[in-house]
């Protein structure tokens, strides 16, 4: 049986009675950050089994291997799985998989299976990122489907809708300016790795500048900003893209360079199921880390929490050095992927009356620690489970934080693949930055960048 944690009535009659725009909670249930829940609003306690620990601070001390501004160790690297998971012996562990990992099991019995690892509570944050939370507990509010009042932490730590849930993840903790090195892979569905891309990034959060407030952000509402400039394969070398998300996401912008045109160009829907230049087109913008972009297409349903297994913890695969030895045919090597018993929210979204999207329904799965939507399956308008996502994330204790990485997508109907953002051929893993000025995220800077 599933262990959830269903909403209680009265919360969810006094959402039905509320207005367009909602305060989060009351000042009573915010003492809860500091006692029974973690600052970031998630339970404190570990579970009855014991099989999820108590969070006790996360981890915010340095790690062996670490290169500042370099390459990352792995804490746990001398830990061995507890138990694995395979097609033969799926049944035992159907309540705590998602649909995409039973699917994937299935397609691919002889290669996919899901190593389980000891459970680490490793999230954390600045004590400044975790008083802005306290604070958005009671100043953040949704005016339809945009959040409005909230700034510099997580803007609706005890959540009462599905749209919270996402808003939490897409203002999730990850840094204030970060830049990494990066490939990214296509597996065909005859199991043939192409590279899409070597590249390089940088990104900044507005959102998380230490200085700023609600009041000055409200009057840009950028929330985060990134670059990528392709120095390979040698057909795509020269490619740039620059996008600024904003929280009325029909404001956010995105702008590609082609060196064959030489020009830059504004892309005009940087949004939902328009496929993304960042990832050659395979993957949609909504799918970038499990989901990022625009809430206007579905209606958001939170159907509760519960425990299962995500990837988790994951510094295990930025450890190989090349990209061969963390990518199977069809997925990332089962050998360097770490899973971890975690309680997630669950959120479902129903593609709204009136709208367009490939996706009729999806099913995100978040993690109660750092809001990260770490896995997330579709299904296609046949009712079909079409496409299965997942985000790896990774201990940072310089932040200190536990972010995200490589993310990627399967096509279970086609068979095709996506691999992005893995970092093991590189020099620069995800190294922590002052904040960049602005016009590094302007078009003119990145055809700067990205003219050969």
């Amino acid at each position: 049986m599933q262990t959830r944690y269903p909403l209680c009535a009265a919360m969810v009659a006094a959402l039905c009675l509320a207005g367009p725009a909602v305060a989060q909670v009351s000042a009573d249930p915010v003492a809860k950050l500091k006692t029974s829940l973690t600052p970031f609003g998630a339970e404190k306690a570990g579970n009855k089994d014991g099989t999820i620990p108590a969070w006790t601070g996360g981890h915010t001390t340095p790690i062996t291997g670490d290169v500042p501004g370099g390459r990352r160790g792995d804490p746990f690297k001398d830990e061995k799985p507890l138990f694995s998971i395979s097609q033969k012996t799926v049944g035992q562990h159907a309540d705590k998989l998602t649909d995409g990992a039973k699917a994937m099991l299935a397609k691919y019995p002889d290669s996919f299976r899901i190593d389980v690892y000891k459970t680490h509570r490793t999230a954390a944050a600045p004590q400044w990122v975790y008083d802005n939370t306290a604070k958005n507990a009671t100043r953040a509010r949704l005016n339809g489907d945009l959040v409005e009042g909230a700034y510099g932490g997580v803007p609706f730590p005890i959540p009462s809708s599905g749209a919270e849930v996402m808003w939490n993840h897409t203002l999730r903790w990850r840094g204030t300016a970060a830049q990494w090195q990066v490939t990214q892979y296509q597996l065909t569905s005859a199991g043939n790795a192409v590279l899409t891309t070597v590249g390089a990034a940088d990104q900044q959060m507005p959102y998380y500048l230490p200085d700023g407030s609600p009041e000055e952000f409200a009057k840009r509402g950028e929330y985060w900003m990134v670059r990528l400039v392709n120095n390979g394969p040698p057909i795509r070398a020269g490619e740039a893209i620059v996008g600024r998300e904003q929280i009325d996401g029909s404001k956010s912008q995105s702008w590609v360079y082609l060196t064959g045109q030489r020009r830059v160009r504004k892309l005009p829907n940087p949004c939902c199921d328009t496929p993304t230049p960042a990832t050659a087109g395979v993957m949609t913008f909504d799918e970038i880390e499990s989901f990022t972009g625009r809430l206007d297409r579905f209606d958001w349903k939170l159907l509760g929490k519960q425990e299962m297994y995500i990837p988790y913890n994951g510094n295990r695969l930025l450890q190989p050095q090349k990209d061969e030895a963390v990518l199977s045919a069809h997925h990332l090597n089962p050998d360097h992927v770490r899973w971890e018993l975690h309680r997630v929210w669950v959120v479902e979204a129903t593609l709204r009356a009136g709208a367009r999207h490939q996706a009729t329904r999806s099913r995100y799965y978040c993690d109660e620690d750092t809001w990260a939507c770490v896995l997330a399956d579709r299904w296609d308008a046949n009712g079909q489970l079409w496409r299965t996502l997942w985000t790896q994330t990774f201990v940072a204790p310089d932040l200190p934080g536990t972010v995200t990485g490589a993310f990627g997508m399967n096509d279970l109907l086609g068979g095709s693949a996506y691999v992005a953002n893995l970092y093991n051929a590189q020099p620069v893993h995800y190294a922590v930055k002052p904040p960049f000025p602005d016009r590094v995220f302007t078009p003119d800077a990145m055809a700067g960048e990205g003219v050969r």
